[in-house]
């Protein structure tokens, strides 16, 4: 799944999850999303993607399906009422996971080990989509934080 083609799918998906209130275009981000919570806590995601094998951006995408993964439990996002980036990797690696979208493979939350928080999507092309977390806020905070420099909790 291309990146465009991703991000519609995520506008459409993310928000049947029980703890999302809204998915939005990040504006001024190329395949950026901008995430709010019931809470009202926000988070901003930016996409890449590598390619299917042999796979030409010129050329028409041609989607290859599989068996669905298994639906999981969606796990707690909150922590003493806040959420933290790794709760917020297993929830939303969770909400894409249960999509039942037969194209997708894997989803996976990057863990601690990772430099910086996200989940990665593997299809059944070889083609993957990394959703890394550039800004994480309070209700009522614009995205004009550092990137990649998410509090503790939001």
């Amino acid at each position: 799944m291309r990146p465009a083609r991703f991000q519609e799918f995520t506008l459409d998906v993310l928000p049947k999850a029980p703890e999302i209130q809204t998915v939005n275009v990040w504006d001024g981000r190329a395949f950026g999303l901008h995430l709010t919570f019931n809470t009202g806590s926000q988070l901003w995601i930016g996409s890449t993607a590598q390619a299917a094998p042999g796979e030409q951006g010129d050329q028409a995408e041609t989607p290859v399906h599989g068996d669905t993964p298994a639906e999981v439990p969606y796990p707690d996002l909150y922590e003493g009422g806040k959420i933290t980036p790794a709760r917020a990797e297993d929830y939303l690696a969770a909400a894409l996971t249960n999509s039942h979208n037969d194209e997708i493979a894997s989803v996976y939350p990057y863990g601690s080990e990772a430099k910086n928080p996200g989940l990665g999507v593997r299809f059944h092309s070889g083609a993957r989509i990394f959703m890394l977390f550039e800004i994480a806020g309070r209700p009522g905070q614009s995205a004009d934080g550092q990137k990649y420099s998410l509090p503790p909790t939001f």
